[in-house]
């Protein structure tokens, strides 16, 4: 049974920085693609930053240059380091595992950590 259990948000201000970590279980995680999704109030779940099972991470324009997606393929960990936070990246985070080495397909969910920016 895969379960993924984040860990790491909170409140933090405008300007500074915050890291996500996500623990999953299984015997599946070093195969697989990895990804940190936002859902804001209101608005859809959207995906933050992917890493694929090789390593190659990508990340949606609004973030790029800000936060770093990694793996520890032996911790079954994938992290989000967030810095230069903005109001505007305050969501609920879900981490995902992938269905495929490459990208997300049907994804299983954390249980989501949530992320307050105040400006």
């Amino acid at each position: 049974q895969v379960q993924l259990v984040e860990s790491g948000g909170g409140s933090v201000q405008a300007g500074g920085s915050l890291g996500l970590s996500c623990v999953v279980s299984g015997n599946i995680f070093s195969t697989r693609a990895l990804g940190w999704y936002r859902q804001a109030p209101g608005k859809q779940r959207e995906l933050v930053a992917m890493i694929t099972g090789t390593g190659i991470s990508t990340y949606t324009d609004s973030v790029k240059g800000r936060f770093t997606i990694s793996r520890d393929n032996v911790k079954n960990t994938v992290y989000l380091q967030m810095s230069s936070l903005k109001s505007e990246d305050t969501a609920a985070y879900y981490c995902a595992l992938g269905t495929f080495p490459q990208y997300m397909g049907n994804p299983y969910w954390g249980q989501g950590t949530q992320v307050t920016v105040s400006s």
